[in-house]
């Protein structure tokens, strides 16, 4: 800790630059050194040239803008610490790139300094300057290497007078805010007394995550919540109801937070509890008496005090529940905690942990760490309105330099009174997270508001806020009383945390109102009668309906976002009944019933924003099985709708809660959606570490372009339509339905196997996904396929006995009546593959979710299991194909991805039935086959050198060696024992020998082969209608799968009345085009803001520089408004939101990142 053992230097310093004036780009290093030997941390690094990559903690240090046109410019920090800070320091004229941009032939712009330095003053004015430097230091921040990260902080210095603080900890650099509070982010020289003062600036220099808020107050919540769960524990067990314990809690626990913010008088609870906890008579009247008096606003006598009127719907029942003395001082212990240091994003998810009898054994374990929640909110919510702010402030801008200082206040105030009326939706909102955080995010940005307001007007403006954003603004569907519950109080909680730390004073009573903006009810599903099923007698029996079923309505809100629950298509009938489930599909009939239960909150919503009406965006976290077949169609249907939306961000895979002893890791996608045709940003997870911890640590890519329904950027494969080329070839594996079907090799044995002739027919090798890529069990199966049961007792006796022992008890507890029926065979037999085996010596394989998508062949005995592909070939040239590039970047861009590593799914009904195999020449097919068979046998032979080899194993080091890492001493080991050099030869070769099947060149991206496989199919589906099907297996497919006149007849009007559809959509589209041609917007002139909007907008969608000239013809008055379009692009280009590669002729919006 920086302490004031010697204030001298202090003051020295102080007192220096307190003095200096004008001239920050002169004197602001030498400021930044003397501040740094002030702090005591070591001062910049000199620069090691033009290695930017070494240049980490730096003055100048260089960095590289991607302009519109491509290419790049460089520019330079003025100030730069790696994982820590940029500091930008005002100033008027060009360093590196233009920073004060102005009109050809305008005057150079000057803010005079204001008095006194250093220090705060009512004598407040709105700089332009120290806006631009912070829009400029948040470019610089955006155009640092991938490799760096976004700093935690961006620092604006005013050189002698202060520094502005602003932080954004989510790595994301889309919300850069106030830091801590509106009241502290901006460091005057003469705070710099105040060593509190002096250690966060060193903290920023040297540990800037330790500041981090979300990181100090985790552990100090998870403790709490600790002791609550003991409370919770004996009060159950004595009887309680569950419900009456959770809100005697609640009540217990914003007493705590109301005295620590001295709404009572301090440790006036805490001494309450203290003494009941010597007398245990005491606490129920004492307690029940002070929370009347909270509701009331009476006297408390318990605390000897005249108490504050708290309201709301908390105190209404001011019940206590009687406790042991033990459990009061539990109370006691958690009363002395800093309940301003509670974190709301996590705590209500702990308390409801804490509360649950179920989840109270992994109390803390599985929550959502907040970073994770902010970066959906950030998209959905606060990029819009930060968009809309950043208009706002270029207009206020241009008013105040026009003399119209009313006007430029009444814009800002509009803004402010337009964001307290901005709701934001949850309509799954469990705990309140996603409404606390857009809460907390939404008050930041208004404290920025509200100092722009006092900065353009001086105190009086102040007298504008005539209200703030307020827990009304934030409203909650949730289907669980008591989760519902503590929402309302964790957004009350962090509501008036935010109030404290940035106002000061005590809130005007009543403290908490009964907004009932948290409501209790089902977002799905209602219906006559509501909340309780209607129960009527079908065959005297007592039966769940559900009458005149529908859909309820959701409230109006801005914004949708939240966390909808994670039920799989299959779970549905166990998790919700089968009345109920029936009831949903009936009502949502528009969606497949194997869709996850999360689509019908994403499809509700997709509705709602393509309404356009309110709400301008959404925003949910989903299973990443999203871009499975079924959940993808209803994603497709919105995006291709009359009325489509778009997706503007979209994450496919994100971790999302850790794995714990008894359940595992969840990894969730997040989208974001709007109105309309918009191109939006694909992040792909990069990197990923700390899971298990407070703080994980994650990096990702950007891809700009339309994202496609299946969550992909570029060629979209949902194009691609099944090929009748591969039909009755590929399907998983068997579904078992019952374990003693499973044989250990001594239980195979012993009923016979290897000595009773004919056996070998029935007891058959049984292989899985961890067979073929861990350690094989070497397990058999006992498979009586196309036997009756008497045939299979009658002539595999032993056998028979073993399934009749095993699985029929098993099977006779199923609810499928023909599982219980066929019980001597697997659950799914797979009787449409089963034909296409036969007569094979082998057929290819590959595991259905895998890290690496890895082919090979399977001896014809061998028995898969469900969680296998097979493709019923036994050809290598087949085989080749598919383990080539050109089907594994297909496969995996189509199948989706699943399980903890974010692991690649192969689908067969997107990765096989549309795939165009090569039409070669059998020469070129045998040069495939020749690498295919060497291929397979060299990892066989491998294997079987070395046992404990596995597959995944070797395909690890493939890949490390293809992207250049370091290879460990095990996989050094792996590579020797693989020849995984050979097994990288091997797959080159393969890969260009296909692409020379395919006539194509061999140095093809990932992208170009997507789209050439795209065009290929849509060529061979064009030919297949014409009746020319390149069959992959003539003799086995023409005879079962051949056209004959009526299905010629039949594929002929469907391709007729396609591209009839074609035709209409495309002249539609020319039409609509030549309509837009003769029309042009009228500019609103007179509205300033909506002035400001409109030429943000025409540069927006330009794809070049604009002259201002160009930018009016753009609309109906044409040379009529060039002056008010050249006004509009002064406030622009001051505030840094523009830039000019020619001395401010033409001009091009700078895209956020």
């Amino acid at each position: 800790m920086i302490t004031t053992a010697d204030a001298s230097p202090i003051d020295d310093f102080i007192k220096r630059w307190a003095a200096s004036s004008g001239a920050e780009r002169a004197n602001f290093q030498m400021f930044a050194m003397e501040l740094c030997r002030l702090l005591e941390v070591p001062p910049p690094h000199p620069s090691k040239g033009e290695d930017a990559e070494l240049n980490d903690y730096c003055f100048e240090r260089g960095v590289q803008f991607k302009e519109h046109d491509g290419t790049t410019a460089a520019g330079r920090i003025d100030l730069y610490k790696r994982g820590a800070f940029v500091m930008e320091a005002k100033q008027s004229r060009e360093k590196g790139r233009p920073k004060e941009l102005k009109l050809a032939g305008q005057p150079d712009l000057f803010v005079p300094d204001y008095k006194p330095r250093g220090e705060r003053s009512a004598n407040r004015a709105w700089d332009q300057l120290m806006i631009s430097a912070r829009h400029q230091a948040q470019e610089y921040a955006r155009a640092l290497p991938t490799s760096h990260g976004w700093p935690p902080f961006v620092l604006v210095c005013d050189v002698g007078h202060c520094i502005e603080v602003y932080a954004d900890f989510s790595g994301q650099g889309k919300n850069y805010a106030q830091f801590p509070d509106r009241q502290g982010f901006r460091i005057y020289l003469k705070d710099l007394e105040d060593p509190k003062i002096r250690e966060r600036l060193k903290l920023i220099w040297e540990n800037p995550t330790a500041l981090d808020p979300a990181r100090q107050s985790a552990k100090v919540t998870r403790e709490i919540a600790a002791r609550l769960a003991e409370v919770s524990k004996g009060l159950e067990k004595r009887g309680h109801n569950a419900e009456d314990v959770a809100l005697f809690l609640m009540r217990c626990l914003f007493t705590m937070f109301a005295e620590d913010v001295e709404l009572l008088p301090a440790e006036s609870f805490q001494g309450l509890l203290e003494e009941a906890a010597r007398d245990a008579n005491q606490f129920v009247p004492m307690v029940e008496q002070l929370w009347t008096a909270m509701d009331k606003g009476d006297f408390a006598y318990a605390l000897r005090k005249q108490v504050k009127r708290f309201n709301g719907k908390l105190f209404k029942n001011a019940k206590a529940l009687e406790l042991r003395r033990e459990e009061i001082g539990e109370l006691a212990a958690a009363a002395k905690y800093n309940w301003k240091e509670v974190e709301p994003a996590i705590f209500g998810t702990l308390l409801e942990q804490a509360l649950n009898e179920k989840e109270r054994a992994r109390l803390g374990a599985h929550y959502t760490p907040r970073a994770y929640v902010e970066r959906l909110v950030v998209v959905t919510v606060m990029e819009p309105l930060r968009q809309e702010w950043a208009q706002v402030q270029a207009t206020a801008e241009r008013l105040k330099e026009e003399g119209k200082q009313k006007e430029a206040i009444a814009v800002v105030s509009g803004y402010h009174e337009k964001l307290c009326n901005t709701r934001v939706l949850d309509p799954a909102c469990g705990t309140g997270n996603f409404l606390y955080v857009s809460m907390e995010l939404m008050k930041r940005l208004e404290g920025e508001v509200l100092e722009a307001l006092a900065d353009l007007g001086g105190q009086e403006a102040l007298a504008l806020d005539k209200h703030s954003v307020d827990p009304h603004q934030f409203l909650g569907l949730e289907l669980n009383p008591r989760a519902a519950a503590i929402a309302e109080l964790v957004i009350w909680l962090g509501y008036l945390q935010w109030h404290f730390r940035t106002k000061g004073g005590v809130p005007n009573e009543p403290i908490l109102r009964d907004f009932q903006n948290i409501k209790v009810m089902d977002a799905v599903l209602t219906w006559d009668g509501y909340p309780l099923p209607k129960i009527e007698r079908r065959d005297g029996q007592a039966v769940e309906t559900y009458p005149n079923a529908k859909r309820p309505a959701w409230p109006e809100a801005e914004f949708i976002v939240g966390n909808p629950p994670f039920i799989g298509a299959a779970n549905l009938r166990s998790a919700l009944g089968n009345a109920y489930t029936e009831a949903l599909w009936r009502v949502h009939d528009h969606i497949n019933d194997s869709a996850d239960f999360v689509m019908y909150w994403w499809d509700r919503a997709a509705e709602i924003v393509a309404d356009g009406k309110i709400t301008q965006r959404f925003g949910f976290v989903t299973t990443n099985s999203i871009t499975q077949t079924f959940s993808r169609r209803v994603v497709a249907s919105r995006l291709e709708a009359g009325k489509p939306i778009s997706l503007l961000m979209a994450i496919p895979d994100h971790p999302w809660t850790k794995a714990t002893a008894d359940a595992a890791a969840v990894r969730i996608a997040m989208t974001v959606c709007s109105a309309g045709q918009r191109a939006g940003v694909l992040r792909e997870l990069t990197y990923e570490a700390g899971l298990d911890t407070d703080q994980p640590v994650l990096s990702f890519s950007s891809r700009l372009g339309r994202i496609n329904a299946d969550l992909s950027v570029g060629v979209d494969l949902s194009t691609a339509v099944p090929l009748q080329a591969v039909s009755g070839l590929c399907s998983r594996g068997m579904m078992l339905f019952g374990r003693g079907f499973i044989l250990a090799p001594s239980v195979a044995t012993a009923l016979g196997f290897g000595k009773v002739p004919g056996l070998d027919k029935v007891i058959r090798p049984y292989r899985n996904g961890r067979d073929l890529l861990a350690t094989p069990r070497g397990v058999f199966v006992i498979d009586f396929f196309g036997l009756t049961a008497d045939d299979a007792r009658q002539k595999y006796p032993s056998a028979y006995q073993h399934v009749l022992e095993t699985v029929k008890p098993e099977r006779d507890v199923n609810r499928d009546a023909d599982i219980r029926t066929r019980w001597w065979l697997f659950g799914r037999t797979r009787d449409e593959i089963r034909p296409a085996l036969v007569g094979l010596a082998r057929y290819i394989v590959t595991v259905e979710t895998a890290k690496h998508r890895i082919f090979q062949f399977l001896e014809a005995a061998v028995v898969p299991d469900n969680k296998l592909v097979i493709i019923a070939d036994d050809d290598a040239y087949k085989l080749g194909v598919v383990s080539s590039r050109s089907h594994v970047v297909w496969s995996i861009r189509s199948g989706g991805w699943l399980g903890v590593g974010n692991d690649s799914v192969y689908v067969k009904s997107r990765c096989f039935d549309p795939f165009p195999f090569p039409d070669c020449a059998d020469e070129a097919k045998s040069k495939v086959r020749a690498i295919a068979e060497e291929l397979d046998a060299h990892r066989k032979k491998r294997q079987a050198e070395h046992p404990r080899l596995t597959m995944t194993q070797m395909y690890n080091v493939l890949e490390k060696l293809r992207a250049n890492e370091p290879l460990s001493s095990d996989d050094e080991r792996i590579k020797q024992e693989g020849l995984v050099l050979i097994l990288k030869e091997l797959h080159d070769k393969l890969d260009a020998k296909v692409f020379k099947a395919y006539g194509w060149p061999a140095t093809l991206s990932d992208e170009e082969i997507l789209e050439r496989l795209v065009a290929l199919n849509k060529q061979r589906a064009e030919e297949e209608k014409a009746g020319k099907v390149k069959w992959l297996r003539p003799d086995y497919q023409i005879p079962r799968f051949g056209s004959d006149v009526e299905r010629a007849r039949l594929e002929e009007e469907r391709r007729r009345a396609r591209d009839e559809e074609k035709a209409a959509a495309r002249q539609s589209a020319l039409d609509l085009d030549d309509d837009l041609q003769e029309l042009k917007p009228k500019f609103p002139t007179g509205n300033e803001l909506a002035e400001t909007a409109a030429v943000m907008g025409v540069l927006a969608s330009a794809s070049d520089a604009m002259t201002i000239a160009q930018i009016a013809r753009t609309f109906s008055q044409g040379k009529q408004i060039e002056k008010r379009v050249a006004l509009t692009i002064l406030a622009l280009a001051r505030l840094g939101h523009l830039s000019s590669t020619d001395n401010g002729e033409t001009f091009i919006l700078r895209r956020v990142a």
